[in-house]
């Protein structure tokens, strides 16, 4: 089973050299601190940072310089920042090449739940609506199940949803999962380290597709 850190190890395996990356609020901003050796990637934070680096060492904090969920990053050499505008006509352009997401829930046709519960205050949907919107890949980090054990991975989404259909893959501490095409389900690819297909199976609400043997996943 992975802890926070592990799910962002194994999701920075999937970014790409040359990839504009943008990483949404929680797990994913930890994908900073994991880009493999010999990638060169610009991460955009959509508060008007491009080339982000990883977190600063405890005591080179810059309370000026913070990402879109107020932590405290670093920058690149040849970073730039710029307006919120700015920030957010390179995602609706389409500029941004990988997105990665936390979320609440999950459903088997893609839809993505991450920024509501109702009768909880929230300051607003925030940047999520834009990304899901315009983002052509979108990697969702998460938890497979909630604090009373449920699944977060359903056959419906049962919280406001922030987009349809748009979600391509997911890992959590149990597990890396393809979302199919047309209602498909979740195809499981990789179980995390002594974690049994059984137990993602029994954790899993959502339609899940197990073709063969399924390998644990290297971190």
């Amino acid at each position: 089973m992975l802890d926070k850190n592990g799910i962002a190890k194994r999701i920075a395996k999937e970014i790409k050299d040359g990839y504009y990356v943008n990483l949404g609020i929680g797990i994913p901003t930890l994908c900073a601190n994991y880009i493999p050796d010999g990638i060169n990637v610009v991460l955009q934070s959509e508060n008007g940072l491009l080339g982000m680096g990883p977190f600063p060492l405890e005591g080179e904090e810059s309370p000026d310089l913070i990402n879109a969920g107020k932590q405290t990053v670093t920058m690149l050499p040849g970073s730039s920042i710029f307006d919120s505008a700015m920030s957010f006509g390179m995602i609706r352009a389409q500029k941004v090449h990988l997105t990665i997401l936390g979320a609440m829930e999950v459903s088997e046709n893609g839809d993505i739940a991450n920024w509501k519960i109702p009768g909880k205050m929230v300051k607003g949907m925030g940047g999520a609506m834009d990304l899901v919107a315009s983002a052509k890949n979108i990697i969702v980090a998460m938890q497979h199940v909630n604090r009373e054990g449920e699944s977060k991975l359903l056959p419906q989404c049962e919280l406001p949803l922030t987009g349809i259909r748009c979600v391509k893959k997911i890992v959590t501490e149990l597990a890396v999962l393809d979302v199919l095409p047309n209602g498909g389900g979740f195809k499981l690819l990789e179980r995390a380290p002594g974690v049994s297909v059984a137990e993602i199976i029994a954790k899993t609400k959502g339609k899940l597709v197990v073709d063969g043997d399924v390998p644990e996943m290297e971190i």
